[in-house]
């Protein structure tokens, strides 16, 4: 197998864009990412994916709850701003309209929708770990086109 092509292709596949948030201590960690999926309606569940030796699984690993922003067309910036690699925790959401939800994760003011979601399982898969999660609160946000990255560019839906 090609890896360069299988990379190559696999940057073609169009994909909606969020913003993971947990709290670490008494900070908030962020990231965005674009492998995350509705499982199942009954009962409600997610999967998201983060790259194993991340910042984000390892907290992820040990909070066990996480809120999931699915960003609207006209958050790009968010996208970009937490996509920044070795963003200092401190400080991370300043100037970030945000509401808690129970677990005091941030959901991200003008998302298409925002879920809150408590980890049930968690499997390795090559570089990434699966996190399967219970879908424990959604809201439905302002948003109206879904941001989404295809051919390695972001553009709206």
């Amino acid at each position: 197998m090609d890896v360069e092509n299988y990379r190559r292709l696999s940057e073609d596949i169009a994909s909606a864009i969020a913003l993971v948030s947990m709290r670490v201590g008494r900070w908030d960690l962020v990231t965005p990412i674009d492998s995350f999926l509705d499982v199942s309606y009954d009962p409600p569940t997610m999967a998201v994916s983060l790259y194993s030796l991340s910042r984000a699984a390892e907290a992820l690993d040990e909070t066990g709850v996480c809120a999931l922003s699915v960003l609207g067309a006209e958050q790009q910036g968010l996208a970009e701003r937490f996509g920044e690699p070795g963003l200092p925790l401190q400080g991370m959401l300043e100037g970030v309209a945000h509401q808690r939800d129970a677990w005091g994760n941030a959901h991200i003011d003008g998302s298409l929708a925002t879920f809150s979601l408590e980890v049930e399982s968690s499997h390795e898969a090559a570089t990434h770990t699966l996190f399967v999660c219970r879908v424990r609160e959604a809201r439905q946000g302002p948003a109206r086109s879904a941001l989404v990255r295809f051919s390695r560019r972001y553009s709206g839906l």
